[in-house]
């Protein structure tokens, strides 16, 4: 069964700030914001939500299908993805539009403030999402992530349509959504997936209680940085999975793509919802410790022995099982 990912494709300009943002804020001056940091280092990165779920779970070798829009200086992103086991031939080539830019500051305590140009992230509007399941076959799931908010509807819909089974991650677009388009993107979600300040946030957009998001989804999922992952479903009670700790943090971008790319490669494998999260987290710790949403090598050999040292060596068996057959 293949993913198919629909959400944004991007290049990551990655900048560290070695002070804290904190210490610059003036309490009773916060309506009137003007600051400028001086920053040591520059990376530039590929990146993009769906670009970055692609990549874990091409490495975990599933062959997910990335549905997005990209500029014509997409070439060297496009190799890399393909090399990592993503299928990138329904990726929406504009012929006038540069690739979506993510820039993003990043603080001594891991704070971060960033900002997006769409570019050609607006076209994703355009791609028929049946089409793209009709040519590449076998798409058991569809991720819908951050993009272009009529994308995001669009293919919502589609997957509705096409009676496929989709995962709602709304996150970074949810500032963009009124309420009857959040509450589109997550009615009848089999995941919904959030963080911590999300699920605050998409509360507030749609209207509804927690109680009412969870009657309309099959399992919530917010991620809680290093406080692992809250799981929650209707009429059961709530459960966190502990998270995997990284040797060290690199940066903290696409740490919460990693934990998608982990858990979904373990529920499409048919493991738990327990179990998928403990991917997840595995996945995610060892993205902490590259730089970029893709700068993290996924080896078997590692991410078992993150996962066993996490969770035990039970925990690991299943995995390995896995990571040992090739996946279609």
């Amino acid at each position: 069964m293949r993913v198919a990912i629909s959400g944004s494709i991007a290049t990551d300009h990655l900048m560290v700030f070695p002070g804290a943002f904190r210490e610059h804020l003036i309490p009773d001056r916060l309506d009137t914001i003007s600051l400028s940091f001086l920053v040591d280092d520059l990376e530039v990165r590929h990146g993009g939500v769906a670009a970055n779920i692609a990549y874990g779970l091409g490495c975990l070798g599933h062959a997910p299908v990335l549905v997005g829009a990209a500029g014509s200086d997409f070439g060297e992103h496009r190799v890399r993805l393909k090399e990592h086991g993503v299928d990138t031939d329904f990726v929406h080539i504009s012929p006038e539009r540069r690739t979506a830019r993510f820039m993003c500051l990043t603080d001594r305590e891991q704070n971060q403030i960033a900002s997006f140009y769409t570019g050609a992230m607006a076209e994703a509007r355009d791609i028929d999402l049946g089409d793209v399941v009709r040519r590449a076959g076998d798409v058991g799931v569809v991720l819908v992530c951050p993009n272009d908010p009529a994308a995001m509807l669009r293919h919502t819909e589609e997957s509705r349509r096409l009676g496929i089974p989709f995962a709602a991650d709304p996150s970074q677009q949810l500032a963009r959504l009124d309420r009857d388009e959040a509450r589109q993107l997550v009615t009848g979600a089999r995941w919904l997936f959030t963080n911590g300040y999300e699920a605050s946030l998409l509360q507030e957009r749609t209207g509804w209680s927690r109680n009412d998001i969870l009657s309309r989804v099959g399992l919530w999922l917010t991620t809680l940085a290093a406080d692992g992952v809250r799981l929650e479903a209707a009429e059961e009670e709530p459960y966190t999975v502990r998270a995997a700790a990284p040797r060290d943090i690199a940066d903290p971008t696409g740490a919460g793509d990693a934990f998608r790319a982990g858990f979904l490669a373990a529920a499409c494998w048919g493991e738990t919802a327990e179990m998928s999260a403990r991917l997840g987290c595995a996945v995610a710790s060892l993205a902490l410790e590259g730089l970029g949403g893709q700068g993290y090598v996924l080896d078997r050999a590692t991410l078992l022995k993150r996962v066993e040292g996490t969770y035990g060596t039970a925990a690991a068996l299943p995995f390995a099982r896995h990571l040992e057959t090739p996946q279609p």
